[in-house]
């Protein structure tokens, strides 16, 4: 643990992994030392949580007290203590670090993958206060639920619901299962349709049984519940579906009824709301809707599937004049980032409800229905799908709307018959081209989510199929969408001004760092510009022979600044 490292910390202020304990006044006493290392190995975070003591919440370093008779912090008494006093025990890392203004006790603390409490029975978690700042609160019962089912220790689906018998099961919603498997041809498990009520039940591990005993578990309610018993026994469950124009809510009704019902009734409202334009490729007509319905069916899907049902809170299916949203209670799995969305392995919340939904054929069997969910919005003409207005606490997909982009879909159509479908990554990037203009291989593997070697590769299949071009060599090299493609999308002039006014926007640039900086080098043009080092001396030379900078100094000492004489 280097001083170099502690200060990292410190500067970065608290965070939900870091945490400061002053003890400029009092010192800090063991409960509250042993409550704190609890709070931050509740996070659902993988990495370690910091406790650094002696540091005021202004990040002022003011020293740790003394915890022995001796008059020195010893860590290896901090750590027994912390083993002794945390159930399970804890096994946590702690060092002293010497600043000026004081030594700092830092204790590592390592995240648990099972809830951690103190021997007397208190149970915390890291989260954001009412005043915005990272805190200790405490956590509850079904949040113990919630976040085992999270690191994947736990099904809560398949918890019994007490004093609840076959009779509170609806034989209509068995009829609904086989109808989604008929209706499903191919995706469903038709081994399903030969099985009587009670033996479906069993296979999806909706009940269990004892003899003649019947125990339903969550997952029967949700899948079967009659809608009364599944209000009162699921007091989590609900759906909304609101149509909201600006500030006006034009339609705002909730559901309780058993997840079959509720998908089919959003899917009704969904297909009487969803309108469509045409185009014409040859003779063969391509309808281009304002939502794709399967994008819309798999959105709904993981909503219901991976929501926490221990958390109170609906699924809310909101769909506004620009966007269709839809979002559910409880926040992303473990290992589930932003980041790696499309390329994390499946973890569902709730395992056997997942399978559930892929036996009666209404999601993908290969668990990538997110894959379905982009790759249908894309080929629409439209942005991709988004997940960033998700929280610690919930999950929301946003489907952008709007005009579509009708040659945009055209292009993809005449490209899929001559050269084969396009797949997700090749439509990633063309999308992100068409929105952003022009992207670096380094935002190439942000945009699909890939290694470097791996989305070079897609960058180079675009480029043999014409559908894109280079521009610059090495580190400074962008891609663009060719000349070709404008032209096909009817935009030839866009292209021109992508090509035309780069070495005039370059140069203002650079003029401009000038005039704020005083000088600059060719390694600073080269970064501001985006391009590579033969093309950054190029570009100086040029403003330079125009007589708008002069060169100073030799060889690595060469730098550029305003030229005095044209002023």
């Amino acid at each position: 643990m280097t001083p170099d490292f502690v200060k990292k910390l410190i500067d970065a202020g608290e965070t939900l992994d870091v945490e400061f304990k002053s003890e400029s006044r009092n010192k800090l006493s063991d409960r509250d030392l042993i409550e704190t290392v609890v709070c931050l190995a509740n996070r659902t975070d993988t990495c370690p949580g910091w406790l650094l003591v002696g540091v005021e919440d202004d990040g002022r370093v003011t020293g740790a007290q003394p915890r022995t008779q001796s008059g020195e912090i010893d860590p290896a008494m901090i750590r027994s203590l912390i083993a002794n006093r945390t159930r399970p025990s804890q096994t946590v890392r702690a060092t002293v670090c010497s600043f000026r203004d004081g030594d700092v006790l830092i204790i590592e603390v390592p995240a648990s993958r099972q809830p951690v409490g103190t021997t007397d029975g208190r149970y915390l978690r890291r989260a954001m206060g009412g005043d915005s700042r990272p805190a200790c609160v405490p956590l509850h019962f079904h949040e113990v639920h919630s976040r085992q089912a999270d690191l994947g220790l736990l099904d809560y689906t398949t918890l019994p619901v007490p004093d609840i018998g076959w009779d509170a099961l609806d034989p209509r919603e068995f009829v609904r299962f086989r109808g989604a498997i008929k209706d499903n041809q191919g995706r469903g498990d038709p081994v399903l349709l030969e099985l009587s009520d009670l033996d479906l039940a069993k296979a999806l591990g909706a009940v269990q049984t004892d003899g003649d005993e019947v125990t339903v578990r969550i997952l029967g309610l949700l899948l079967f519940g009659q809608s009364q018993v599944l209000a009162s026994a699921i007091p989590g469950h609900e759906v909304a579906f609101q149509r909201l124009s600006g500030e006006q809510v034009r339609v705002n009704d909730f559901f309780r009824w058993p997840l079959l019902k509720v998908m089919d009734e959003l899917e009704a409202r969904f297909r009487a709301t969803n309108q469509e334009q045409e185009i014409f490729v040859g003779m063969v007509r391509i309808g281009v809707p304002d939502y794709p319905q399967r994008a819309y069916r798999e959105g709904v899907a993981n909503a219901l599937i991976h929501r926490d049902y221990a958390r109170l809170g609906a699924v809310h299916v909101q769909w506004h004049d620009e966007r269709l949203q839809i979002s559910s209670p409880g926040g992303l799995p473990e290992g589930v980032r932003l980041d790696n969305l499309l390329v994390t392995d499946p973890r569902p919340r709730n395992p056997l409800l997942a399978d559930a939904f892929k036996r009666a054929g209404i999601v993908e069997r290969t668990a990538r229905g997110i894959d379905t969910i982009f790759y249908e919005q894309l080929r629409g003409g439209r942005p991709a799908p988004s997940y960033e207005r998700s929280t610690a606490i919930s999950v929301t997909l946003v489907l952008p709307g709007g005009k579509s982009n009708l040659g945009f879909v055209r292009l993809l159509v005449e490209e899929g018959r001559q050269n084969g479908p396009l797949n997700l990554q090749d439509l990633l990037l063309l999308n992100h081209l068409w929105l952003e203009r022009r992207m670096t291989s380094a935002d190439a593997s942000v945009v699909i989510q890939h290694p470097p070697a791996e989305t070079r590769r897609h960058l180079l299949r675009l480029v043999e199929m014409g559908l894109v071009e280079t521009r610059g060599r090495g580190k400074g090299q962008s891609y663009l969408l060719s000349s070709a493609t404008y032209r096909r999308l009817g935009l030839e002039s866009q292209y021109v001004r992508q090509r035309g006014f780069e070495p005039l926007q370059q140069e203002q640039l650079v003029l401009q760092y000038v005039e704020a900086h005083g000088r600059i080098r060719r390694r600073e043009v080269a970064e501001l510009c985006k391009i590579g080092p033969a093309q950054a001396t190029r570009l100086l030379g040029r403003l330079v022979r125009k007589g708008a900078l002069a060169m100073h100094g030799q060889k690595r000492g060469t730098w550029y600044g305003l030229n005095e004489e044209q002023e």
